[in-house]
């Protein structure tokens, strides 16, 4: 096994480890294991700054390019850290290494797909099922994450800005509060 390789295996080893010891399903930020370099929560959601983003086979440049996105703002969680390259997971579950400085810590989301459904997800004006709705929107758009409450989130993009049901989005975690 190359060096670089059983550095990252000992690395994810030591944050399975201490994510386990720690109670292993924390849900508060403060209760996650943080990253080896950044000192921040892994996981964690962040977004894609540039609108062109190589994905590696392993953290380093040497590893092949295995795809690429192709739009900034989409949402990735980050699932480990290695020097200055991010392990990332995409919506539909393929993870790759890309480099820090390609990824921001604005939280963006995307409408999440329901179960055997295409129906439109209202944006309301509150974050109540009952308020009214401003708008419709289909399974895939982009946007803002300004706050969440554990059960909505305010959710903001072109020609949209209200509330939308938290489990409707994919970028944020079940129950997550952010301010």
């Amino acid at each position: 096994m190359p060096w670089h390789r059983a550095r990252v295996a000992a690395a994810l080893l030591a944050t399975v480890i201490l994510w386990v010891a720690e109670g292993g399903g924390a849900t508060a930020a403060s209760d996650l294991p943080t990253g080896s370099q950044s000192g921040l929560p892994v996981p964690r959601f962040v977004s894609l700054k540039p609108d062109r983003v190589n994905v590696r086979g392993g953290p380093t440049k040497d590893h092949e390019v295995t795809w690429v996105y192709t739009r900034s703002g989409l949402p990735v969680e980050i699932t480990a850290e290695f020097e200055n390259w991010r392990r990332i997971r995409d919506w539909e579950g393929a993870e790759g290494w890309v480099y820090h400085s390609l990824l921001s810590g604005k939280r963006t989301a995307f409408v999440a797909r329901a179960k055997n459904s295409d129906d439109l997800v209202p944006v309301r004006s509150d974050a109540d099922p009952e308020s009214p709705v401003k708008a419709q929107l289909e399974p895939g758009v982009v946007g803002t994450v300004k706050r969440c409450d554990g059960r909505w989130c305010r959710f903001i993009g072109d020609k949209f800005d209200g509330w939308i049901a938290q489990e409707r989005l994919w970028g944020v975690y079940p129950n997550e509060k952010i301010d």
